[in-house]
């Protein structure tokens, strides 16, 4: 079925979102010593959904206030905050726990890049 080459709607985007932020996770305590998440399949949509309002509020502040120092590490700094982000969402969640700052750094390094894989292959399927 075609829906004419148009974008999804908001909330379609927000649920393929979390969804894929959820998905993400899992991979990443499956893939990372280090990250735990006590619970099932609720429990990483609750994680998913807090890590996306926190990273929504709490890193877009910190970004704007990071600016100059993102462009003059090309990015890396966007990528400190969003570990940091990680960080701050298992503290702020007794289901979630990160070992350390390394676990921290490739669990926000899977997180990126699989929920990323997910959102593009999906967006192209719903725009067909």
């Amino acid at each position: 079925m075609s829906n004419g080459g148009r974008a999804p709607g908001l909330l379609v985007s927000a649920v393929i979102h979390f969804a894929a932020e959820a998905v993400a996770i899992w991979v990443a305590t499956a893939l990372v010593a280090g990250i735990h998440v006590y619970g099932g399949v609720g429990t990483y949509l609750w994680i998913a959904l807090l890590f996306g309002v926190v990273n929504a509020v709490i890193g877009t502040i910190l970004r704007l206030l990071t600016l100059p120092l993102i462009i003059l590490t090309l990015g890396l700094m966007s990528f400190v905050i969003t570990v940091a982000m990680l960080s701050l969402t298992a503290a702020l969640s007794s289901k979630l726990d990160i070992d350390g700052f390394w676990p921290a750094v490739g669990a926000a390094l899977i997180v990126a890049v699989v929920s990323a894989v997910i959102e593009g292959i999906s967006r192209r399927a719903l725009t067909r």
